[in-house]
């Protein structure tokens, strides 16, 4: 008995491979983030999504893409609600924190590094950079600019998906710590730009 598949135009295997691939980096890391497990995971071939990546690594590199684009638009809004007086600049911190944590931008960029795929950063720092260019048209820094504000909060971000939690733990403080460090930065460099 032949198994009878969907078919599906390429724009919406293509996002069902990108969906179930962001699953697979949540739930068991950038390792699990194979052609032939996002195949089985929406039943599809693995030379279906051979067609549409490439390759794994053409695979990582679009699901980095994806990432980067909804992380910086989510922080963006963010950024501008903050700015409004609408929100907490916290929610900026949280949002960083959690695009390279629970999102695993931060354990998957972090593989293509030791993996010698750097150039499958390039989305993440061209998503970034878009960022930054647009929020800092309209807003001046008077002590810090906003690109030294911004490598400071990914760096810190990025440090503490890959170590926060233990390093937190070994030194007897919350697991928040690092983002408490972090919007307090976030806070004094505004304070000094009034």
């Amino acid at each position: 008995m032949s198994i009878v598949r969907k078919r599906l135009s390429p724009e919406h295997s293509r996002a069902a491979a990108l969906n179930a691939a962001r699953e697979l980096l949540i739930e068991a890391g950038p390792q699990a983030v194979t052609l032939k497990a996002v195949a089985g995971r929406i039943g599809r071939t693995h030379a279906n999504l051979l067609h549409h990546f490439g390759s794994a690594a053409g695979l990582q590199k679009a699901l980095i893409e994806s990432l980067a684009e909804s992380v910086t638009a989510e922080i963006g809004a963010a950024v501008f609600r903050a700015r409004a007086g609408d929100h907490d600049p916290r929610e900026v911190v949280d949002m960083t924190f959690d695009a390279f944590d629970r999102n695993g931008a931060g354990a998957l960029a972090s593989w293509m590094i030791l993996t010698g795929n750097e150039d499958a950063l390039n989305p993440i720092l061209d998503a970034i950079q878009r960022l930054v260019d647009k929020i800092s048209s309209d807003h001046a820094h008077k002590d810090q600019s906003l690109q030294e504000e911004t490598l400071h909060l990914v760096l810190m971000a990025l440090g503490d998906a890959l170590l926060g939690a233990p390093m937190a733990k070994a030194l007897g403080l919350p697991r928040g710590a690092a983002r408490d460090l972090a919007t307090r930065a976030l806070l004094a460099a505004h304070l000094h730009d009034d």
